[in-house]
């Protein structure tokens, strides 16, 4: 037996030792992964009101330092952020309302140039041709007409589901901020006594990564929103304020948000401004997008969060083809957890700290204090 073991060479003997083992893991994480995607509905709007409790948890903690009782900070505090979120978005959208009367004649004097374009212009198309291009239009958009109303039951379908989920995030939410440390001390009893401390460690620097990413997150969407927002007032493009707000708020959506709403300002730029200002603010809107997403997110996400920037850009694409615009939301914040608690629990540093001395509003405390760890030139 031992000879038939020593005539398999060992390189082989510990590539086949590895490679069952990484198939048992790969095995697990796919079971996890069908699981967790099953459980979606639940996982998604337990996880956004994470990123919200680590959010507005440096403001429940700051009111009750000034002795407000903690139910009530809480309800201040959602109240405040509820008000704030709905109140932009009644600024946008009321906004968005009064400009279009003049955004509906100013789109009738554009689609008329065009026509005057087309007919007059290099291509000389003919009425009867232009007529016959615009009934052809119609008839898509008529012959289409029975995708388009299960589309539309489709989308009530899911704006009934979003609202349930709405409710589950702030239900959690108000758990998460009233009895936050109550919930992880009953999540820490079923550690075991020896490394409950080690562990309790852990988390808390996973926390304080999480509560500096959200913070790095709202710092990119306002530099996309003042970026673009610039570009809208120096070319005078109407609505700029609801655009830039309209900016803000998709930039917490990784990658797409900022795509749709740039191509929103672009359109209303085209139909109030003409082509030369939409083509100058389709520069701006992917300037700014570009640094978002090779030096923004890069560097100041990957700063806060103590990852390489390459592990950002990898991470956040990962995310996008696993799970969409979900994926890319949730991936970097779980690596950011992930990563702060697992060098925690490898760090000599922190095997004397003690949980409670473990600040998680302050973003020096996402990590251990040990400075090799966390340097890395940037490109």
């Amino acid at each position: 037996m031992d000879s038939a073991r020593n005539s398999v060479p060992r390189l082989l003997r510990v590539t086949a030792a590895l490679s069952w083992r990484v198939v048992a893991v790969a095995a697990a994480l796919y079971v996890l992964g069908h699981v967790v995607g099953f459980l979606a509905p639940v996982v998604v709007p337990l996880a956004i009101a994470l990123l919200l409790a680590a959010l507005l948890a440096p403001a429940v903690s700051l009111l009750v330092r000034h002795r407000v009782p903690r139910g009530l900070a809480v309800t201040l505090v959602i109240i405040g952020g509820l008000a704030i979120f709905g109140g932009l978005l009644t600024f946008v959208v009321t906004t968005f309302v009064n400009g279009l009367p003049a955004l509906r004649t100013q789109l009738s004097q554009s689609l008329e140039t065009i026509s005057n374009w087309l007919t007059n212009g290099p291509l000389h198309l003919s009425d009867a041709q232009l007529r016959k291009f615009l009934d052809g239009i119609v008839t898509a958009v008529a012959g289409s007409q029975n995708e388009i109303t299960t589309g539309a039951l489709n989308t009530a379908l899911t704006i009934g589901e979003l609202l349930a989920q709405m409710l589950l995030v702030i239900f959690s939410l108000i758990f998460l901020l009233y009895d936050g440390p109550g919930i992880w001390g009953f999540l820490m009893r079923g550690v075991p006594n020896g490394h409950r401390t080690r562990v309790d460690v852990a988390g808390r620097r996973g926390l304080a990564a999480l509560v500096s990413y959200v913070r790095a997150t709202v710092a990119v969407a306002t530099v996309d929103a003042v970026g673009i927002g610039i570009g809208l007032f120096v070319l005078g493009v109407p609505l700029a304020f609801p655009l830039s707000a309209l900016v803000f708020l998709g930039a917490f959506v990784p990658i797409v948000g900022a795509v749709v709403a740039g191509g929103v300002a672009v359109l209303i730029a085209l139909v109030a401004n003409g082509p030369l200002n939409a083509l100058i603010l389709l520069a701006v809107v992917i300037a700014v997008q570009q640094l978002e997403g090779h030096v923004l997110q890069p560097l100041l996400l990957g700063r806060a969060v103590k990852l390489h920037p390459l592990a950002v850009v990898l991470v956040i694409s990962a995310g996008v083809v696993t799970a969409g615009i979900t994926g890319a939301l949730l991936a970097v914040p779980l690596l950011a957890v992930l990563n702060s608690g697992i060098r925690s629990l490898r760090s000599d540093a922190d095997e004397h700290v003690k949980p409670e001395d473990v600040r998680t509003s302050e973003p020096e405390e996402s990590g251990p204090d040990e400075p090799d760890l966390d340097t890395h030139k940037a490109p």
